[in-house]
């Protein structure tokens, strides 16, 4: 069911089926104002009810269900769940909107759009080729956040693990950028985090150049205090060497675009690979 219900997620999503408001982040968004209020007034203890609560409800749901109707119901819920889970359209708008801006030489229009895409950190950008670096590795990092984690926790811990992380990841971004100072997320999120994103980082430096990818990320997988980011973004950056901009196309394009869509194809491919491998673990019956 994992497989299937991830390529039916990604298919959903690819094709833009599902509108803006079906995002699983509006939808947390309103069940945190509907049960909860404040968000910079939650306590401990109401934090803990609402980051356990959607994938409690998820879990009993799947209990409910089990072996009605040959499983079809079991699927549904899966299916359900991984297509809210990877539903993003607001992400791809706004990349959308940047890549835009760049062809049509806005230098800040881009600096805008690339500061919106990844809001958890200051893009520091002193030039507009280093701002298509820092926005390809900005790229990397979503498809880690919002695509290859949620994988990894849809494949092994099924819509309940799934629902759960992107509940925390949701939680733990609006601390961020509203610098709430909400217990619990910060280091929930880490631990979460921790070995997924190395995982996902060894895909990076199996997709790229390995020998290199791989000498940073024996380097930072291994540390315990390692962020998810700096684990992620340090490998990609080795896995894939940043093209050179001539002259002229300098003079023709002031954001280096090269550098972001290097970076992007470098995480189709990470992400193909991840399908692949889950292919071959649900041949084998090692994933249900």
């Amino acid at each position: 069911m994992a497989l299937f219900s991830l390529l039916v997620a990604i298919l959903v999503e690819r094709l833009k089926l599902l509108p803006v408001s079906w995002e699983l982040d509006r939808l947390l968004q309103a069940y945190q104002a509907t049960f909860f209020g404040d968000k910079a007034l939650l306590t401990r203890a109401t934090l803990a009810l609402a980051l356990v609560l959607p994938a409690a409800l998820v879990y009993a749901l799947a209990w409910l269900v089990a072996g009605l109707w040959w499983g079809v119901l079991s699927l549904a819920l899966w299916v359900g769940v991984a297509i809210l889970c990877f539903n993003h359209v607001t992400l791809r708008g706004i990349f959308k909107k940047y890549m835009q801006a760049a062809c049509r030489l806005d230098v800040q229009a881009c600096y805008h759009y690339g500061a919106e895409l990844d809001c958890s950190e200051c893009l520091a950008a002193v030039s507009e080729s280093e701002l298509g670096a820092k926005v390809g590795q900005s790229v990397a990092w979503i498809n880690y956040r919002y695509y290859g984690a949620v994988a990894l926790f849809l494949i092994f811990l099924g819509p309940v693990g799934a629902l759960f992380y992107c509940t925390v990841r949701f939680y733990a971004e609006e601390n961020a950028r509203k610098s709430l100072n909400l217990p619990l997320v910060d280091s929930l999120i880490h631990v979460l985090d921790w070995l997924p994103s190395r995982l996902f980082a060894f895909g990076y430096a199996l997709s790229g150049q390995f020998s290199e990818a791989f000498t940073v990320w024996r380097q930072q997988a291994f540390s315990l205090t390692s962020r998810a980011r700096t684990v992620v973004t340090a490998t990609v950056l080795a896995a894939q060497p940043l093209p050179e901009v001539a002259d002229a196309d300098a003079h023709r394009a002031p954001v280096c675009v090269q550098s972001t869509l290097a970076l992007l194809k470098l995480s189709k491919r990470n992400f193909i690979l991840l399908v692949t491998v889950l292919s071959l673990l649900t041949i084998f019956g090692v994933v249900n």
